[in-house]
């Protein structure tokens, strides 16, 4: 399991003294290898069915975590939910410099606070 922004599997050992520095060093880098290695999925317009069901835009995008798939490699991302329906959710997050957005199931989205 990936975990972008600092958070990694529990399985890993950690270093006591520098463990949040190492453990988000190597999932960042982790998720850069999983973006670079396939195209991120994304959800099809049959899916979403956008013409047959309202959709939510908020001016100011909510911080979620979320799962994506790069390439089938499935992979846990910090993002910003900007838009939705009942059952999906657009989201948009960055990986280094790039910014990547999809359209996710609203199962694998998960609410933050603020």
């Amino acid at each position: 399991m990936t975990i972008s922004d600092g958070e990694t599997d529990p399985a890993l050992g950690t270093n006591r003294r520098y463990s949040d520095s190492i453990d988000r060093d190597l999932a960042k880098a982790h998720l850069t290898r999983v973006a670079a290695a396939g195209q991120l999925e994304t959800l099809t317009t049959a899916e979403l069915q956008l013409d047959a069901v309202a959709r939510t835009v908020d001016p100011v995008p909510k911080p979620v975590r979320a799962w994506v798939r790069f390439g089938g490699e499935p992979t846990l991302v910090y993002a910003e939910a900007c838009m939705w329906t009942p059952r999906a959710v657009a989201i948009r997050f960055k990986i280094g410099e790039r910014e990547y957005r999809c359209w996710v199931w609203a199962s694998a989205v998960e609410a933050l606070s603020e």
